[in-house]
């Protein structure tokens, strides 16, 4: 067993993490997992989950955990409409890979782990080594060692830093998520087009996605292509609320009154730069100790594709593998092999979001006219 008296740190409890943790405990591994939220009830924001079935569940299954996503999770349809309203298709709920709210699906992650195995209000600063093994530093927290790092810390990874030169990319979208906590009472048209599905709209190059009971709260995203020489200030202060429901009170203003009540009807808001992590450049092959990253800390991409967490589980599941079949002779060798899959995989997983970003901010993309309907 390569892994066999050592000590593995995963950097980030979100879903990758978490599913690296799990299956390596099934594995006899010894892992601890340093998460940066302070505690597990840390609410995490966004929209809900499908796990697909060719990755993430394929992961959720070889964990022992697809039996509890399937019973925490909700088939939903898809209900597509104009700007103004008008609903051109609606198609029956998913059973095969239903939406799963993100809090839930990190409580079956968390319940599947040992106790104490995710040290919480651990946010990482840096990485060194000492007498042969890791030294992990954090902000106002004691340094831990470890044998192997692995890091699931998202997209603003510091840990990436120690892999790749390469620096994240600005993509040209812009997506602003927002929350509706009573939609029956404050948005009762949208509540009603949505026909409890997943909602998705477009026009004059706005993307709009609904879930109208993202565990009892309406979520949604809007996207658009941010001007190219827009700067910070041509967008609102997302801490106030006024100012971002006036901001897409006038950026749609063409679109239908049903729309419009959704803004004016939310409690909060999130601003997020669309961005990515590219894999067209070499990493660097000399590193002192094993290391590695998984997630959205390697691939990073927008959501226009669905694929992030999904990639994200795949990577989890083809790192187990490798470093478990017996196939490699040391860590370094089946993190290669890893490594190299996984390139290959993500670098689909980012074309197929690069060019759905393309397409969907066109002034004239519908989803009326992508299924030729």
């Amino acid at each position: 067993m390569l892994l066999a008296n050592k000590k593995v740190a995963i950097i980030g409890a979100g879903p990758v993490g978490l599913m690296m943790a799990r299956l390596l405990q099934q594995h006899g591994s010894k892992v601890t997992v340093y998460e940066r939220d302070l505690n597990p009830q840390s609410r995490i924001w966004g929209g809900t989950l499908d796990l697909h079935e060719d990755s993430g569940q394929k992961a959720a299954q070889t964990a022992g955990l697809l039996a509890e996503y399937f019973a925490m999770a909700k088939p939903m349809g898809r209900t597509l409409a104009d700007d103004q309203g008008q609903v051109y298709l609606i198609t029956a709920p998913n059973s095969n890979s239903p939406e799963i709210n993100r809090n839930d699906l990190r409580t079956i992650l968390l319940n599947s782990l040992t106790k104490e195995t995710v040290v919480w209000d651990r946010k990482f600063s840096a990485l060194g080594v000492e007498k042969g093994r890791w030294v992990i530093h954090f902000e106002n927290a004691p340094d831990e060692v470890a044998d192997f790092v692995i890091g699931a810390n998202g997209g603003l990874s510091r840990l990436r830093d120690y892999v790749s030169d390469a620096g994240v990319e600005d993509t040209g979208s812009y997506i602003i998520q927002g929350e509706v906590l009573h939609p029956q009472n404050g948005c009762p048209g949208i509540y009603e087009l949505c026909q409890g599905n997943i909602l998705m709209a477009t026009g004059q190059g706005q993307t709009l996605v609904i879930n109208p009971d993202n565990a009892g709260v309406m979520s949604y995203n809007v996207s658009f292509t941010r001007p190219q020489n827009g700067t910070p200030n041509s967008l609102p202060d997302f801490n106030d609320l006024n100012r971002v429901q006036a901001f897409l009170g006038e950026k749609f203003s063409s679109w239908g009154e049903p729309y419009k009540s959704l803004f004016r009807a939310s409690s909060s808001f999130w601003g997020l730069p669309t961005r990515k992590f590219p894999l067209n450049q070499p990493w660097k092959r000399h590193r002192p100790l094993p290391l590695t990253l998984i997630g959205d800390a390697v691939h990073l991409m927008p959501p226009f594709a669905g694929q992030g967490v999904n990639t994200g589980l795949r990577d989890a599941l083809v790192l187990f593998t490798s470093l478990t079949s017996g196939q490699h002779p040391t860590i370094a060798a089946a993190i290669d092999d890893y490594e190299q899959q996984m390139f290959s995989y993500a670098t689909e997983a980012q074309t197929e979001t690069s060019i759905n970003e393309v397409v969907m901010h066109q002034p004239d993309f519908s989803f009326k006219k992508r299924f030729g309907l």
